[in-house]
């Protein structure tokens, strides 16, 4: 059975949301109190961006469904999306809420977390609320504080002490007909000397109404802790996403970012490292791929201040008919950052004369005994490396497609779950034609 509740109409319906789920009265203030602040505060500033003349208000109905007791419970749209994939660790949300979820037993018996958020804030509130909203701030922006008052669904991972979690843990977040709210918040904490591996998957149906995803990751990595976050979005061009991935990163520690922006629609997504201990690392790979007339504006951050602290950040774009995208890698080195290195690599290939592609690479170093560097670079498939295929054989066509993915390989290659790398590839052939 399915539950509707609109959300634009006033705080009423907010607080209605808070107490349908019985949530704790911190959260009702902190929902309550991000909705009186979003029509006070701005938007978020961005490069060469103007999101005012985005849709921004399909926000649409909150509506759960029950969970199913399998994934052959499940849709027919839902099992196709879910087709090779074996992970007993799963949660699929549909529109605003969690339509099944499994965790396998061997992580209950480590002590290991692995649930949707609003399932979390029932059974760990204290655990929840150390870390709810501490890396990207309700009153922030405007979109962020939308999306503390209206966020549904999400996972929380809780990694504790000493545990490697060898399985990747898994999501998918889904689109349905008609218009919903979707707004999932992403929190995963890893404890002291853990490990884990998250992979997630945003996709819509074809009958998606006018929808605005708005999404937060927040990830804490504690001394001497690996995270792996991976993620692919390939929703439809109804939706408009607004996406903010952000790690704390302690001594030792390291988050590792692999994204692939191929959504349909128009695009905001910032991924950021806050590289807070000495010896902390970021290794950030992130692709987007634009056709039609889509506007994205994709930021790579890594902010240091830990000594001898780490960050590698590369980020690809291809641009096909009238798409346009801002690719931003920043890379802010704090004063007492000793040996601090930082690098990154932004590159564009356009497909098209009307695509447009924007890569600009920014340093802001504010300590002397330091490494960083920069490349950037924006143009169009090399006529001399075709011609070179096609000397050894090989078509025009076939010669174009090698090139395009070599270009892309970096992240594609790097997807940590075989199901979700085909789909991936799959993803990208549609988009680029070929």
């Amino acid at each position: 059975m399915t539950a509707q509740l609109t959300l634009t109409t006033d705080r009423n319906a907010v607080a209605a949301l808070s107490a349908s789920k019985h949530e704790p009265q911190w959260m009702t203030e902190l929902r309550l109190q991000s909705y009186d602040l979003a029509a006070e505060l701005p938007l978020p500033v961005l490069e060469k961006t103007n999101v005012s003349k985005w849709n921004l208000q399909g926000y649409g109905t909150y509506q759960t469904a029950s969970v199913a007791p399998s994934v052959d419970a499940l849709s027919a749209d839902l099992q196709a999306l879910l087709e090779g994939n074996q992970s007993p660790s799963l949660i699929v949300q549909q529109n605003s809420g969690i339509v099944y979820r499994s965790e396998a037993a061997e992580l209950a018996a480590q002590g290991v977390v692995f649930t949707d958020l609003e399932s979390a804030l029932q059974s760990h509130p204290d655990l929840v609320k150390s870390y709810f909203a501490q890396t990207i701030k309700h009153d922030e922006h405007r979109v962020a504080a939308l999306h503390t008052a209206l966020w549904n669904g999400g996972i929380f991972v809780y990694v504790p002490k000493n545990v490697e979690v060898e399985l990747p843990l898994q999501a998918l977040f889904y689109a349905a007909d008609g218009q919903a709210t979707i707004a999932p918040h992403i929190l995963i904490v890893a404890d002291t000397n853990s490990s884990v591996t998250y992979v997630d998957h945003y996709s819509s149906s074809a009958n998606a109404g006018e929808t605005l995803l708005n999404a937060v990751v927040e990830v804490y990595v504690h001394a001497g802790a690996k995270v792996r976050f991976a993620s692919v979005h390939n929703a439809g061009a109804s939706l408009t996403q607004l996406i903010y991935r952000r790690a704390i990163v302690e001594k030792d520690g390291s988050i590792e970012w692999i994204v692939g922006e191929l959504n349909d629609g128009n695009n905001v997504s910032e991924t950021t490292s806050i590289l807070k201990g000495n010896g902390s690392s970021s290794d950030s790979k992130v692709i987007t791929v634009g056709t039609d007339a889509q506007s994205m504006n994709v930021t790579t951050r890594a902010v240091h201040f830990g000594l001898n602290s780490y960050s590698d950040m590369i980020t690809r774009g291809v641009m096909k008919d009238s798409a346009s995208a801002i690719i931003n890698g920043i890379t802010k080195i704090e004063k007492g950052a000793t040996g601090a290195g930082g690098f990154q690599t932004e590159r564009v290939l356009m497909l098209s004369p009307k695509a447009r592609g924007d890569a600009n690479p920014i340093l802001l170093i504010d300590e002397d005994d330091v490494k960083a560097g920069h490349a950037a670079s924006v143009g169009q498939v090399n006529e001399e490396q075709l011609y070179y295929l096609m000397s050894r054989g090989i078509s025009r066509n076939e010669a174009y497609r090698l090139i395009v993915y070599g270009f892309l390989a970096p992240v594609i290659n790097d997807i940590p779950q075989e199901s979700l790398q085909a789909a991936l590839k799959q993803i990208v052939e549609g988009k680029l034609g070929s």
